[in-house]
């Protein structure tokens, strides 16, 4: 196990950004057609072929998830990795013709500081065909992809991963670019919300403090004192070996966001765009019963909690003008009081 989403069986990750552009694209490649559907519990969501996800519509199996920066813009990155895909001969049959089904989400990142006058034709595109290409089982996670313009309340963003196995052995992972509206961590210091979710030290085994101020449950809002800057998003894939229907990964969704509120105070609010994704690539040896479904579910939530503290804590120093320290350029030198 990686501690990554690819730890599922089937599926691939590659990222690309450009470092001038201060943005960038996650990939996520299935190697055969997987089942997914979606779960929109931000207020303004950024999507492509995000209704085509919904258990009703006939489209059952997609090719590749994609999640980028760029806002809109970004939404033709998906285009880059069709066009990847359809190079390898994947796709959708529609008499003699192939359309590899990529649908992705987006998150603000146009006013971090990074050049975005890229003239005529946005870049995400090419960025999005980039990361399709480079996409591999193991992959980096921090500032890299999606999550290389992020930013949070107090601290840079990034992409972030984690992985858990079932009792049952159904493998599960998360994926996520982290672009929220508050934070990751709890006050001035530097723990984090997801601490009791947290395995194996992976983002540094602070636990919690010992005690909750006021101030520690204050809000921290992105650009106050000022006015809060109301445009982000964290969006997110949820995977799993497991065969599901549709209608179970628009479940399996759905509680995943448990683990979007368990890690970033506040979670989907007015101006964001969070969403989850959710996949099942059948790989699993066994069918997933109901009590199995919903252990997966549980373990969906922990991985995204998980992943969202993983790329707050493995993001690099700031780069830009506008992009916040990183968490180890912030903390890293201070003396911190662990949980007793």
């Amino acid at each position: 196990m990686l501690n990554l989403i690819s730890d599922v069986s089937g599926l691939l990750v590659g990222n690309a950004h450009d470092e001038n552009l201060l943005s960038g694209v996650t990939a996520l490649i299935f190697e055969e057609p997987a089942t997914a559907s979606i779960a929109i519990h931000g207020g303004a969501p950024g999507v492509r072929d995000g209704a085509l996800l919904e258990p009703d519509m006939t489209v059952e199996k997609i090719d590749a998830l994609v999640l980028s920066g760029g806002s809109a813009f970004g939404l033709d990155a998906p285009g880059g990795v069709q066009g990847f895909m359809r190079e390898q001969g994947r796709g959708f049959t529609v008499g003699e013709a192939r359309i590899p089904i990529v649908p992705g989400a987006i998150l603000f990142d146009l006013i971090n500081g990074g050049d975005k006058n890229w003239g005529r034709k946005p870049p995400y595109w090419e960025l999005g065909y980039a990361a399709a290409a480079a996409a591999a089982k193991g992959f980096s996670i921090g500032s890299i992809g999606a999550g290389f313009g992020a930013t949070t309340a107090n601290l840079r963003g990034g992409l972030g991963s984690a992985s858990a196995r079932t009792s049952a052995g159904f493998v599960v992972g998360a994926l996520v670019a982290v672009n929220a509206i508050g934070s990751a961590t709890i006050g001035d210091g530097p723990h984090f919300w997801a601490a009791p979710y947290e395995r194996d030290g992976e983002f540094g085994g602070l636990g919690l403090p010992a005690g909750f101020t006021a101030a520690d449950l204050a809000l921290q809002l992105k650009g106050a004192p000022a006015p809060p800057k109301l445009e982000n998003t964290t969006i997110a894939v949820v995977a799993t070996d497991a065969a599901l229907s549709k209608a179970q990964a628009k479940r399996l969704a759905v509680i995943a966001h448990d683990g979007m509120a368990r890690a970033l105070r506040p979670s989907h609010a007015a101006m964001d765009g969070d969403l989850i994704f959710a996949a099942a690539t059948g790989r699993a040896a066994r069918e997933a019963s109901l009590p199995d479904q919903i252990e997966i579910g549980a373990l969906a939530a922990d991985c995204l909690a998980r992943a969202i503290a993983r790329a707050i804590y493995s993001a690099d120093a700031a780069t830009g003008a506008g992009s916040k320290p990183g968490w180890r350029q912030r903390f890293i030198n201070q003396n911190v009081r662990h949980t007793s």
